[in-house]
């Protein structure tokens, strides 16, 4: 293997935005954020919109349907009327 050409893989936790469910994983992305994990280390934190936690095909259920789509949750936001 050429050396200098790889991406740096390291750890990192990646965050569910929805739910707050979080994991440990190796990773080449990086973030400046961080967060101390439950071994004591400090990781970078990489925030998503789903994951196994709440995506249907992994739940067999829908979590989030209450929740509305984009243009919904920008009008709740800015207390806007329809």
């Amino acid at each position: 293997m050429r050396e200098n050409i790889h991406p740096e893989y390291h750890k990192v936790v990646f965050m569910d935005t929805n739910s707050g469910f979080k994991f440990l994983t190796g990773s080449t992305k990086t973030s400046n954020e961080t967060i101390s994990w439950e071994d004591g280390n400090t990781y970078p934190l990489l925030k998503v919109e789903v994951t196994s936690d709440t995506h249907p095909f992994y739940t067999g259920v829908q979590k989030f349907a209450e929740r509305g789509g984009r243009a919904d949750r920008f009008m709740q936001k800015y207390n806007m009327k329809k």
